[in-house]
């Protein structure tokens, strides 16, 4: 395994963890590679009842890595590849349980891959924002659809129109999250969470969860749909790596003022 991605298995639990700490786990091609195939992976492992998705400290995601996405874009790419097999979802979603242990920022397309998992817990240290707007891309992963189902209206439009962070208690408030528990308590009480869930029927845990998942596809409707063809007409009328760059600082400092506290 590619030490950008660490796997980890115990009590029919995987613990796949994002590891360029020195990047905030930001999303380069190569990690977005990675994560796709552990998860697809981990959809074949008869051992592995429940996963929990997390970061290596001091960050859950810090979305899409800036300075590739500025100068080649292979990351931006790779986000908007289709599956190789057909799925109703931008992302790849196994067939269980994916507990995600948000432990710093969850930003952009870090937001969406927490959004993606079936139940969130949040250190108090962690921090959500979406900053597509800020960055000059759009979603393509489920956000815009996804986020709206959590906190409401309102409050995703503000989260995805200012670009401003939200903390833990805040996400707690307004449906985000689960838990927020003490940051050392974070990766314990995400397991606790897993176990509890892979020690139930197995067959029952994963039926009812397809169930629950196929009712939101029929409520939703077509929205992944509509998401991905915005995100890709958007690519369409003229984005280039440069004008990330161009922003990158701003942004990049901007983040770091709304997390400092």
């Amino acid at each position: 395994m590619n030490d950008i991605l660490l796997l980890d298995r115990a009590d029919g639990v995987a613990t796949v963890t994002l590891n360029r700490p020195e990047a905030r786990n930001a999303l380069s091609a190569a990690l977005i590679t990675a994560l796709r195939a552990t998860m697809r992976a981990l959809e074949d492992d008869d051992e592995v009842h429940a996963i929990v998705l997390t970061g290596s400290d001091p960050a859950f995601c810090a979305g899409l890595d800036l300075k590739e996405l500025g100068s080649s874009g292979e990351n931006l790419r790779l986000g908007q590849e289709d599956d190789e097999e057909p799925s109703p979802y931008p992302w790849p979603v196994p067939s269980k349980p994916v507990i995600g242990a948000v432990n710093g920022v969850a930003v952009t397309g870090g937001l969406e891959l927490a959004l993606n998992c079936d139940i969130l817990i949040a250190s108090e240290r962690a921090r959500f924002a979406d900053t597509h707007a800020r960055v000059g891309v759009l979603p393509g992963w489920g956000l815009s659809v996804l986020l709206p189902r959590l906190v409401g209206r309102q409050t995703a439009r503000r989260m995805s129109l200012t670009g401003d962070f939200v903390p833990a208690a805040e996400a707690l408030r307004a449906g985000l999250v689960t838990e927020v528990v003490a940051h050392g308590d974070l990766l314990p009480a995400a397991h606790r969470v897993a176990r509890t869930i892979a020690g139930n029927d197995r067959d029952a845990v994963r039926t009812l969860l397809d169930s629950y998942r196929r009712i939101e596809l029929a409520e939703i409707a077509d929205g992944y749909g509509i998401e991905g063809r915005t995100s890709r007409d958007w690519l369409a009328r003229g984005f280039t790596p440069a004008s990330v760059e161009e922003r990158r600082k701003a942004i990049v400092d901007r983040g770091r003022a709304q997390t400092a506290t």
